[in-house]
């Protein structure tokens, strides 16, 4: 099932999204000192290629320095990447085969917005508080 769910992900929305933040990955390695942002962009890219059977779990060992950095994400990427997801999940919750979708893409609003400090794990890996696809 993951796996019909991945490419029909992959075709309607995955590729899009991917390519959003591909674009976030490089606003930030223009910026040179953002160049972390970048990485996470690109690791939260191939996220979004494939999100079923993945999923978003908080780092423990994630301090201020993350937190700090979330913030200038938001403000440099994040919100538009969110916004991005949400309008994409509200398209694809207008049929009845994309509500599965539409709710992933809703999943993917807290990471698009505060993606540091969080791993991306194996589904099946994940303890209890892991958000799932």
């Amino acid at each position: 099932m993951r796996l019909v769910l991945n490419v029909i992900w992959f075709v309607l929305a995955g590729l899009w999204m991917a390519i959003g933040y591909a674009f976030a990955a490089l606003i930030c390695f223009v910026l040179i000192i953002t160049i972390p942002f970048g990485i996470a962009a690109l690791r939260i890219a191939v996220f979004a290629l494939w999100p079923f059977g993945k999923t978003v779990v908080r780092r423990s060992d994630a301090g201020i320095a993350s937190g700090i950095g979330n913030v200038l994400w938001f403000l440099l990427c994040g919100w538009w990447l969110a916004l991005a997801h949400l309008i994409s999940g509200v398209a694809l919750c207008l049929t009845i085969i994309g509500i599965p979708l539409g709710l992933a893409n809703f999943k993917l609003i807290p990471v698009s917005l505060m993606p540091l400090g969080r791993e991306i794990v194996d589904a099946d890996v994940a303890d209890g508080d892991a958000v799932r696809f």
